[in-house]
């Protein structure tokens, strides 16, 4: 036995001691593999899943490795039955493949196969019924032929029955277009080429990288590999041009060979930036914008933050199994717990940075996270009791016993770069008033949202109010201070990205600020309590305040 920070349960279930002196270390070791369950002050429960582990497979961990991590730094003896199953569910991944094959008979000279090296793995997936239809003929004891248009279900279908395939059959070059990154004054930092080269390297995959730590570059990275045609989408209009004044400020591409799909404009180059909404517009019953994907032959597909894909875009992406796709996220969680269909269907993980390293090599500033604890009036308390379910939440979210608490934090930060971020409009339009802030909703037209921003970031204004719209993809390098107000039930993703807004590196090295004020004893503290489980993962301690204290 030693004196590790961490137990490992027969059950798949890892317990670390966050106060353990190398707890830290332990914590890097395991996160390529294991998922975060909860995080309260001094037990962190980890699980290891069979997800985990093909993810970490495939970003080229093998079950030795892990085996290493869990037998350094476990404090009593590792289960061997767990040893074995992590050892047996890792090679799960890679004895399907799914490859191109010469064939004259076809048109374009090649046939997609499903191999194995172990044909009893091959008869038992063949025998269920929802793997069969996506088949051919069979070849051999060893393969059999696969519809191209099957490629992306049949990877879905396989996951589903404990048999992911490695998807080998490469990927059509599409259409060649001159990109090259323009260093001139700047240069990727290490972590971002890491990611381009993991990412190049594995063919199709998703880039994890916290907020601030520039996705978008590692995206432009991917761009000047591939030469070509690029289609990416994005969450919003505003995003979409952020992402081309960047891309025009960093690579050689020239604005006019760069368009904009969106509900505004309908604009198709070499480089299109379009939006997850106008993708999913339907009308009639049909989705009216589907032949933007076969508009020009993309050699490149970039879905910005992977972890709001809608489900209709899964759909859509099944069918682009031979295209390169780059999918961009803070977070792989889903609420819709859809992780799955990303690993399918835009390929897994190929590169995962911890925040907090990335914060210690100073590109991310550090921050400061507090929870700020209010009690309902006994009026509210009374209402909140006899509410409806369905009513509590909204309920304990606005509180008006909220409102002081932020017009303090907003004194004690006066003149910081400030946003006051939250759910219900009602509350955030008060808020507004109350500080003489501007507000930005999903109302306010995409024009006056940049006019905003562009004031914001110049120091013009130096609070804004901000509803959801603002948690994704928004550029606010100088915010060093967030105020939630309310948030979206427990989304874990949402926090990572409201925290993300304050973590952009600041000029004078200054720490972050990133409060959030919740009802005790109701719902919201609840709620609160799971979105603060992803940064728990990624190190962050959150500081509990009572009100009356600040």
């Amino acid at each position: 036995m030693n004196d590790g920070p961490l137990i490992v349960q027969s059950d798949k279930t890892l317990l670390l001691e966050v106060d353990h002196p190398t707890a830290e270390a332990a914590r890097r070791a395991i996160a390529p593999f294991a998922e975060l369950e909860r995080a309260p002050e001094h037990v962190h429960t980890y699980r290891i899943t069979p997800l985990g582990l093909w993810n970490a497979r495939a970003a080229g961990h093998d079950a030795e490795q892990v085996v290493d991590a869990l037998m350094t730094h476990s404090r009593y003896a590792v289960p061997n039955a767990l040893l074995v199953d992590v050892a047996d569910t890792m090679d799960r991944y890679g004895r399907l493949t799914l490859e191109k094959e010469g064939f004259a008979d076809s048109a374009e000279g090649t046939r997609l196969v499903l191999r194995t090296t172990d044909r009893p793995v091959l008869e038992e997936v063949l025998r269920h019924k929802k793997i069969k239809p996506l088949t051919g003929e069979r070849i051999d004891d060893l393969a059999v032929v696969v519809h191209p248009s099957e490629r992306g279900t049949l990877k879905q279908e396989l996951l589903k029955v404990g048999w992911p395939a490695e998807d080998l059959a490469g990927y059509v070059d599409g259409e060649a277009h001159p990109i090259e990154l323009d260093q001139d004054g700047w240069h990727l930092r290490p972590y971002q080429q890491h990611a381009v080269d993991g990412f190049w390297h594995g063919g199709s995959g998703v880039v994890v990288l916290p907020c601030g730590a520039g996705k978008t570059l590692v995206g432009a990275g991917a761009m000047a590999a591939a030469k070509a045609t690029t289609l990416i989408l994005v969450t919003n209009t505003v995003s979409a041009r952020q992402w081309k004044d960047e891309l025009i400020k960093r690579t050689t591409l020239t604005e006019d060979e760069i368009g904009e799909y969106s509900g505004a404009r309908k604009e198709i180059r070499p480089v299109t930036i379009a939006t997850y909404q106008v993708l999913t517009t339907k009308r009639k019953g049909a989705y009216a914008h589907l032949d933007l994907l076969d508009a020009r032959d993309w050699g490149l597909v970039v879905y910005d933050e992977v972890h709001l894909l809608p489900a209709p875009i899964f759909r859509m992406t099944a069918d682009l199994q031979a295209r390169r796709r780059l999918g961009l996220t803070a977070t792989l969680v889903r609420e819709d717990g859809r992780e799955a269909d990303v690993f399918s269907l835009i390929g897994p993980k190929r590169f995962d940075a911890p925040w907090k390293d990335i914060e210690a090599q100073g590109y991310i500033a550090p921050a400061d996270c507090v929870e700020v604890r209010v009690s309902l009036p006994d009026g509210q308390r009374m209402a909140y009791a006899v509410s409806e379910p369905d009513d509590r939440y909204r309920l304990a979210s606005c509180s008006d016993a909220k409102l002081p608490v932020v017009e303090k934090l907003a004194q004690q930060h006066a003149g910081e770069p400030t946003l006051v971020i939250g759910q219900y409009l009602d509350q955030l339009h008060e808020v507004a008033e109350r500080l003489g802030a501007e507000v930005i909703t999903g109302e306010t037209t995409v024009k006056e949202r940049q006019r905003l921003y562009d004031a914001f970031r110049t120091g013009e204004l130096t609070t804004l109010v901000v509803s959801k719209v603002a948690n994704f993809s928004i550029d606010l390098p100088e915010a060093s201070v967030a105020i939630q107000v309310s948030g979206t039930f427990g989304s874990r993703q949402e926090e990572a990205q409201r925290l993300g807004r304050v973590l952009r590196p600041k000029g004078d090295g200054r720490t972050a600020h990133f409060y959030t004020v919740v009802s005790r004893d109701t719902v919201d503290a609840d709620f609160a309590a799971h979105r603060q489980r992803f940064l728990a993962e990624q190190g962050y301690a959150y500081r509990i305040v009572d009100a009356d204290d600040l």
